[in-house]
């Protein structure tokens, strides 16, 4: 079964140098049926204005990724690291026991476009963990890229839970498939682009919860990035049960 979240269904906030978009339940906009899937809490549509960003700000027991869409995103944190990330490279940020962050458009003139995502961890109280990787258009044109796996399978990141995300990009007669064990969920989110998912035509913006399916097939893809989240069968209230 396939459960679509239209790009126009997220929440929504406007602070003059943020421009953001809310798949799930975030800060201010709360929506009692939008509270994550599985383990995926949070899918932050974010744009900011040059030079702006986020401040130096705390976490903990969360798995936070960002994916750079266009421009350049700066990050600092107390552990000492400090980068830039760029269309192509995945970071992810392990907060564990505790870090601070600041996150901030490197460009003085040029906005940056970026997805924030958290992802429930499977053990509280890890120390901290900063990991970047640089992933090409190559190597994810016309297929599903493993990304993030538990144990860093295919030089993918290594993400403390059981989950696994995938990136690819579609265009044309570009076709991918990624089987689904019996016991498992999916999220699909289109990044941009559109394409279409078992059948289903999705545009930018657009979620989809997927239950009970063998495979999910892409086809019909025009300029498309997806990201894919293969995740354990449980709905998300059972996190806080």
């Amino acid at each position: 079964m396939l459960e679509i979240r239209h790009a126009n269904q997220r929440g929504r906030a406007e602070h003059g140098w943020l421009s953001s978009r809310h798949t799930f339940s975030f800060a201010h906009y709360h929506d009692p049926k939008q509270n994550g899937f599985s383990d995926l809490l949070v899918i932050n549509d974010d744009r900011v204005a040059p030079a702006q960003g986020f401040g130096k700000h705390p976490h903990r027991d969360m798995e936070i990724f960002s994916y750079v869409l266009e421009g350049a995103l700066e990050h600092k944190d107390t552990m000492g690291t400090g980068s830039v990330i760029v269309p192509g490279d995945i970071q992810l940020m392990s907060a564990g026991t505790g870090v601070a962050h600041s996150e901030y458009n490197h460009s003085k003139t040029d906005p940056v476009h970026f997805l924030q995502i958290w992802i429930a961890p499977a053990q509280k109280g890890t120390a901290p963990r900063y990991q970047q990787q640089h992933f090409s258009e190559d190597d994810k044109r016309g297929v599903l890229r493993l990304v993030m796996s538990p144990d860093g399978a295919d030089g993918s990141l290594v993400l403390q839970q059981d989950a696994r995300v995938y990136a690819g990009l579609f265009n044309g007669d570009e076709t991918a498939r990624l089987e689904l064990a019996s016991n498992r969920y999916a999220y699909v989110h289109v990044a941009r682009g559109s394409v279409t998912v078992n059948g289903v035509e999705l545009g930018e913006g657009d979620g989809v919860r997927v239950r009970g399916e063998e495979a999910l097939s892409f086809t019909q893809g025009r300029d498309a990035e997806v990201l894919v989240f293969d995740l354990r069968d449980i709905e998300t209230s059972a996190l806080w049960a």
